[in-house]
């Protein structure tokens, strides 16, 4: 037997006892180390998105506990973080690189019980032979379990950013510094993009000052079209990556972008999200307003790379570690950022109930 945090509807996320997953032949069994907190989770059990029961988490890191048969990559004992997602590389959308859009790459491949979802907030996960033969990739010795979980995210934003096709001349703006804008600056300052941010929080602008950006405003005081045009030669940003879903956001990243930039908009993954922008500001200002959803296994090695080379520090983006048993006080922190608190990472292993922070936060 096994606990894991099972959503129940409602809201409701229950630490249950649950049989420990079996394995198939080609599968693998993995000891949850470390999970990080998605906020695309938190929405699926906030708006009820997908039916209970379900087990969530999917930024997972830990240790091959067993092996089905046929299985020869990895061994008990091997490091590994697991992408819950492949796709089929075959099918209309994989042959234009839309994967997100595969119909086998919907199908989520990890679970810990009950339709699989993810299933990292568990001690242990079933990962499918589909996906452990192309989304498990093995961690390197010295690199811990909290940091190794980043690189299913940082893959996230890698994708966004190479949908964008940065310049090296280019501004770019990213709206909001929480965990996945913090990455996304990041990355935008390893690959040598001038980049500016804005966030409500000052102990968050003061990081992302820190962790790349030139400068970051609080769009509350700050006109950030002004700004913006005053830092660009009266243009506006050539990018804007949209990393939070506050009302007004999107509005925003298209009145301070220039003609013809090209706007992501990564947050917005609820359909009870509304957006209204000028029909004319898209197209008589030949703007390019898109998604990017998910991760791409085309990146996969470069979002591992940058990870565990220590390219990117998203090790000391982690604020708080929470055993199954606090999880829900994790995810009130998540929703409900204090100036401490950035990114949360359950630790599916730990004994204690209490909240642990770690010995040096970078918040």
């Amino acid at each position: 037997m096994m606990r894991a945090a099972v959503y129940r509807g409602d809201q409701q996320v229950l630490v249950e006892e649950l049989p420990t997953p079996e394995l198939g032949a080609g599968e693998i069994l993995v000891k949850v180390e470390s999970c990080g907190i998605c906020h695309t989770d938190l929405k699926k059990i906030e708006y009820g998105l997908l039916a209970p029961p379900r087990i969530y988490g999917h930024e997972t890191a830990g240790i091959v506990a067993a092996v089905g048969s046929g299985v020869t990559k990895y061994k008990v004992g091997d490091g590994v973080i697991a992408f819950h997602h492949i796709p089929c590389k075959k099918c209309f959308y994989c042959q234009r690189n839309l994967y997100a859009q595969c119909p086998v790459y919907k199908r989520v491949g990890i679970t810990a019980g009950f339709e699989p979802a993810g299933g990292g907030f568990a001690q242990y996960i079933r990962v499918m032979d589909w996906i452990v033969e192309s989304g498990v990739e093995k961690i390197p010795d010295g690199v811990s379990f909290d940091t190794a979980c980043f690189v299913e995210p940082v893959n996230t934003c890698l994708k966004a950013i190479s949908l964008a096709d940065p310049r090296k001349d280019d501004t770019a703006v990213v709206i909001g510094q929480g965990p996945i804008g913090m990455l996304f600056t990041m990355i935008l300052k390893h690959k040598g993009i001038r980049t500016v941010a804005t966030d409500t929080m000052e102990s968050r602008r003061k990081l992302a000052v820190r962790f790349g950006a030139e400068q970051c405003w609080d769009p509350i005081t700050t006109n950030i079209e002004e700004f913006t045009k005053k830092i660009t030669e009266g243009r506006g940003a050539d990018l804007v990556f949209v990393a939070t879903s506050a009302p007004g956001v999107v509005e925003q990243a298209v009145a301070c972008s220039r003609p013809g930039a090209k706007i992501c908009l990564f947050a917005q993954t609820s359909h009870k999200e509304r957006i209204e922008v000028s029909g004319a500001d898209i197209c008589v200002g030949e703007r390019l307003l898109f998604g990017a959803y998910s991760a791409s296994v085309d990146l996969q090695k470069e979002s591992v790379d940058l990870v565990f080379s220590g390219a990117i520090p998203v090790g000391e983006l982690v604020s708080h570690r929470v055993p199954l048993g606090s999880i829900m006080k994790g995810f009130n922190m998540a929703l409900h950022p204090g100036s401490k608190s950035l990114k949360i990472v359950v630790c599916p292993q730990m004994s204690s109930t209490e909240v642990l922070e770690p010995s040096s936060t970078s918040v």
